[in-house]
């Protein structure tokens, strides 16, 4: 736990100094599970920043820390991001499981337990 902490901090303020970043939320759920959800002004300025910096170093790790994790990207008119609710929505209808080495049996299919919205904070912009 205290490699994947040091490395969330770091993406975390990597991806409020990012260009193109405009907002951000994170949700620390139950049971150690993790949510993220950010909106960006292109999917370029969102792909710079996945692919460099302190959030490409921990996501190779990801496999080891995690079993169940996985990703959705979608395109909206709206600048304001989503409830968790329906974040979660478009996760399990959208998304697609990430690789970890060690999976739950719910990890393929999506069927996390739905969030938990009580403990959710913004990502400040630098």
């Amino acid at each position: 736990m205290p490699g994947f902490m040091l490395h969330a901090v770091q993406a975390n303020q990597q991806v409020s100094r990012a260009a193109g970043f405009q907002k951000g939320v994170l949700l620390w759920d139950r049971r150690w599970c993790f949510w993220t959800m950010t909106g960006w002004d292109s999917q370029e300025s969102m792909r710079a920043f996945m692919t460099s910096g302190a959030h490409r170093k921990a996501m190779p790790r990801l496999m080891e820390w995690c079993d169940e994790a996985s990703v959705a990207h979608w395109v909206q008119d709206e600048a304001a991001l989503p409830e968790w609710t329906e974040a979660d929505r478009r996760m399990r209808e959208s998304g697609r499981a990430s690789k970890v080495r060690q999976p739950s049996a719910r990890h393929a299919g999506l069927q996390y337990d739905a969030p938990r919205t009580t403990a959710t904070g913004s990502i400040p912009k630098a």
